[in-house]
């Protein structure tokens, strides 16, 4: 359909407008997304009857496996990488998590919505712990931030987005420093944004996602407590603490945590590699693995180096961060975004933003000419 004839279609008729734009992908997005629920409320019964293991393990595997087929049905590299993220990635996790009655979903008074919520999205409720009202007041204060915030990230993404209109003229290494940028900002603002739609219909005070990733002073810093710290939560209890439990009984304490960082980066390494191949469809190249293995290596470098100097010496923090900060974004530049760019992931989310942008027009011009008749 030519531009024109799609502009005279919705000129001023909000329902044109609404058919117009549900119609292929949102569709099936909504499709997805209702059959994702659908199976939620499954296991949600299915962990009422069945007993932790074995038999909760058997009665979720199908939904594990329809986890990892809905995102093919998505095209668009924001709903594709973000229902591959929840679905695929967090829910299954947290569902193999739950046959075991460990993980977020254990707590046996959760109510339905509230499991739904939890499994698939990046959220975790906050236990407010037995004491003052104060002291929980205080507690839930930590579980998101300010809105002022999320807005000066907003308008920061913004200016983002704006800036790519002038890449031809921009150095490439900057473009690359933009997508750093590009990365961290639509993540916290999706994973945001999903929290605060949870926060609202459940009532209930969330932990927070990120925490200022840009000030860490350590690749520990960075990763275990700064950097999208609901896949942290997810992948401690599903591979850190069963590889240091198994690793334990052979190393010894001193060295059971090695294997267990080394572990859980392959694990993390792998699961990217497999949204990225719901993005771009092709084959995979094992860089983004191999971002992840080096970043093991470096963290357990850096985990025997603590414990050698054990507190008698120390970077100072901005040199911390610098360095930090300065291998994260060179590897992302050598390993993590080449396979992204290659799929033309950025051309597409650059198109699709621009799609929402010309849906939000199209609704504004069909309100005015409804208000206006």
């Amino acid at each position: 359909m030519s531009l024109t004839h799609r502009q005279g279609q919705m000129e001023g008729d909000i329902k044109n407008v609404m058919r117009y734009w549900m119609d292929g992908e949102i569709n099936t997005f909504i499709t997805v997304w209702i059959s994702a629920y659908l199976s939620l409320c499954y296991c949600y019964f299915a962990g009422k009857i069945l007993p932790k293991g074995y038999p909760r393990l058997v009665a979720f595997l199908p939904v594990v496996g329809l986890f990892l087929l809905l995102p093919l049905q998505l095209h668009s590299a924001h709903l594709a990488g973000t229902t591959s993220f929840f679905l695929s990635w967090l829910a299954t996790f947290k569902l193999l998590l739950f046959a075991f009655d460990q993980g977020p979903l254990s707590i046996s008074s959760i109510s339905l919505p509230r499991f739904v919520a939890v499994a698939c999205l990046p959220i975790k409720l906050i236990i407010q712990p037995p004491k003052s009202q104060e002291n929980g007041r205080n507690h839930s204060e930590k579980g998101h931030k300010s809105f002022s915030n999320y807005a000066i990230k907003a308008l920061l993404f913004a200016l983002l987005i704006k800036t790519y209109d002038y890449e031809d003229h921009i150095h490439p290494g900057i473009i690359m420093v933009m997508y750093c940028f590009h990365v961290y900002l639509s993540l916290e603002l999706i994973l945001a944004i999903a929290a605060a739609m949870a926060r609202s219909l459940l009532g209930a005070e969330l932990e927070p996602q990120f925490n200022e990733p840009y000030l860490s002073t350590s690749l520990q810093d960075f990763w275990g407590r700064r950097w999208n710290l609901m896949v942290t939560r997810i992948l401690r209890p599903a591979v850190y603490l069963p590889v240091l439990d198994w690793s334990t009984s052979i190393l010894g304490r001193e060295r059971a945590a090695l294997p267990a960082v080394m572990a859980t980066f392959i694990v993390s390494g792998l699961m990217h590699e497999l949204i990225f191949y719901y993005l771009g469809r092709v084959k995979p190249t094992w860089e983004v693995t191999w971002f992840f293995v080096l970043h093991g290596v470096f963290l357990m470098a850096e985990i025997v180096v603590k414990k050698a100097v054990n507190g008698r010496w120390r970077l100072p923090r901005l040199t911390g961060t610098i360095l930090s900060i300065g291998f994260v974004m060179v590897t992302g530049f050598w390993l993590f975004f080449p396979q992204l760019l290659r799929c033309k992931a950025d051309e597409r989310a650059l198109a699709e933003l621009a799609a929402i942008g010309t849906f939000v027009k199209d609704v504004v011009r069909a309100l005015n000419f409804t208000v206006n008749s």
